[in-house]
């Protein structure tokens, strides 16, 4: 019998930003992620008690600098794998330790109302840049990434043929 791995549930809201030159807005994640250097949307884990649109754009406030307005829930994905904890991280294990992680992550189109664009530092991000269709299909997307993609830019009638 193999035993059970210790659990770990996480809720997550983030962000479907477009601009008015139909550019999604993306962030890099930075060094202490599994990923550093892939891009994502922007958001996060939600503090205890907090309304998930108040922590996307708590999050989308932090990461990007930006001010926004909860436009539509776009999706609810959800995530289930094995996970190994890290020295930095907030799972709560000790270093090494195999989790069952499961991740229910709430994706919403956001307008920006405000703020000016700058990059987080010393947290899970380290870069926010806005970014075209054409753009995105060069970059490295982690999962939650090219959701993002695919919800800001669905595919068209003359994209499929």
């Amino acid at each position: 019998m193999t035993p059970q791995l210790p659990q770990y549930q996480r809720v997550a809201a983030y962000n479907v930003c477009v601009d008015d030159e139909s550019r999604l807005l993306l962030c890099r994640l930075s060094d202490i992620t599994e990923r550093p250097g892939a891009w994502t949307l922007p958001g996060g884990g939600i503090d205890f008690g907090e309304h998930p649109e108040a922590g996307a754009l708590r999050e989308l406030h932090e990461e990007a600098g930006l001010v926004g307005r909860i436009v539509e829930l776009l999706a609810v994905d959800s995530l289930r794998r094995t996970l190994r904890a890290k020295e930095r991280d907030r799972l709560g294990y000790a270093e090494g330790t195999e989790c069952d992680y499961h991740s229910v992550r709430i994706i919403y189109r956001t307008e920006i109302v405000g703020g000016d664009l700058r990059d987080e530092t010393d947290e899970s991000t380290d870069m926010a840049a806005w970014f075209t269709r054409e753009d995105v299909a060069n970059l490295p997307l982690v999962e939650l990434g090219r959701i993002g993609v695919e919800l800001a830019f669905p595919p068209t009638e003359s994209s499929a043929i």
